[in-house]
């Protein structure tokens, strides 16, 4: 089994902007590029779980969706550090939808992820919430607070400084 990094998208792999769906708007945060691919060298997945209610709410399509990830996906490739999983959750509600766990277990079955030696990164409490409930070691968000939550383990920066603690 091997260990995994979860990550959120919007607000963790990339800048927060309102339903963003548009691949020529997505824009990395600085960071994120040398948080995956020192994870991928310390031999960990990694795997973005991401809420996209904007497909329920009718704002972008799936096919929208697939076409920024896509782009990401590409980027993260050219990068020399690819992903393992994307996974997203288009409801508004259900066992899939953050802080609800069932994105973050359908890659652990699908690949088969060592959860407890796993450890996650977002930008809200609901992404640390769901990565404890599916039984991830640690659960980390990107912040300048200290947040007061048995589901998180600590709060970093920005995505580098996650590294050392790898």
């Amino acid at each position: 089994m091997q260990k995994a990094l979860f990550l959120d998208r919007d607000g963790t792999v990339n800048v927060e902007k309102n339903y963003l769906w548009r691949p020529e708007e997505f824009e990395l945060l600085p960071g994120i590029l040398d948080l995956v691919r020192a994870a991928r060298e310390r031999g960990y997945a990694v795997v973005v779980c991401t809420n996209q209610s904007g497909i329920a709410r009718g704002y972008y399509t799936e096919a929208d969706y697939r076409r920024l990830t896509e782009h990401m996906l590409g980027i993260f490739e050219a990068a020399g550090c690819p992903l393992q999983g994307v996974y997203h959750c288009p409801e508004l509600s259900g066992p899939r939808r953050k802080p609800a766990p069932g994105m973050f277990l359908q890659a652990a079955e699908e690949l088969g992820l060592d959860m407890p030696a796993s450890l996650s990164l977002g930008d809200k409490v609901r992404d640390a919430e769901a990565g404890h409930a599916a039984g991830v070691g640690r659960n980390y968000l990107l912040g300048t607070e200290a947040v007061e939550s048995p589901a998180v383990t600590g709060v970093v920066r920005t995505p580098a400084d996650l590294i050392p603690l790898l």
